[in-house]
This record gives structure tokens, C-alpha cells and sequence, in this order.
């Protein structure tokens, strides 16, 4: 009688999957969500360059920049058809076109910066020469 009690040791009663429900349960949950997580950041991508696009319009990239500025929405555009797909190799490229085109509107915008600032500059060499003439005129005035 004592041959058919299983003991605690014995081969039969290690435990099966059955009882790994929670920790699998656990896997399966975890896994999911980092399934989840790793689908969104395709979505951060496009976001991150819709909003360098529009701080690029923002910037008047639009005036001092168009073809660049056209490029980088067409490319927004695109990127945005990519993510929409199911197939994981097209959200792969319309996650490295949205880093693109976030680089070029970021290019436009800085451009843009550039031509807004060197026209502040010759806006103001050209008040200064203005000034410099104004006080030359009173003192050959005087001295004639």
C-alpha cells in the first residue's frame, strides 16, 4: 500500500503549467504591453514631426524656406499613410520618414531663424549708417 501513495519528491508530482497560471498570466500581460508600448512610439514619431512642422510655419519657414517646407509636409503626409498601414515594415519606414521629415522641418525652421536675423542685422547697419550720417552733416556744417 505504501507503493501507491505518491510522495512530494516523486517524478509524478512536479508541478505542470497548470499550476503557473498567475506568473503566466503575468508573461502574457507584460508582453502585451510592451507590444503595445513598442506600436505607440511610431506614433510619438509622427507626432513629434507634425509638430516640428508646424513650429516651422509658426517660424515663417513658409517665406524664406517654401521648397523645403513643401518637402517636409509631403513627407509628413506620407509618413502618416505609412503608420496607418498594418504591415509592421511599412510603420517601420514611416517611422524613419517622420524622423526625417522632422529634421528638415527643424532645418526650415532654423533657416528661417537665420534669414529672420541677418534682416534684423541689415535693418540695423542700415540705421546705424543713417545715424552716422546725420551726425557727420551738423559738425561739416559748422566747420564751413
Amino acid at each position: 500500500m505504501a507503493a501507491t501513495f505518491r510522495t512530494r519528491h516523486s517524478p509524478m508530482n512536479e508541478p505542470s503549467f497548470a499550476y503557473f497560471r498567475r506568473s503566466l498570466y503575468a508573461l502574457v500581460c507584460t508582453f502585451g504591453l510592451a507590444v503595445t508600448a513598442h506600436a505607440q512610439s511610431g506614433l510619438s514619431a509622427i507626432q513629434l514631426a507634425e509638430r516640428a512642422v508646424l513650429e516651422a510655419q509658426q517660424a515663417d519657414a513658409d517665406h524664406y524656406v517654401p521648397d523645403l517646407m513643401q518637402a517636409a509636409r509631403e513627407g509628413l503626409i506620407q509618413a502618416q499613410a505609412q503608420a496607418a498601414s498594418r504591415s509592421r515594415s511599412e510603420q517601420r519606414k514611416a517611422e524613419a520618414l517622420a524622423a526625417r521629415v522632422a529634421a528638415d522641418a527643424d532645418l526650415a525652421r532654423a533657416r528661417s531663424e537665420q534669414a529672420k536675423a541677418e534682416a534684423s542685422v541689415l535693418q540695423r547697419r542700415q540705421e546705424i549708417e543713417a545715424l552716422r550720417e546725420q551726425l557727420d552733416r551738423p559738425a561739416t556744417e559748422a566747420a564751413e
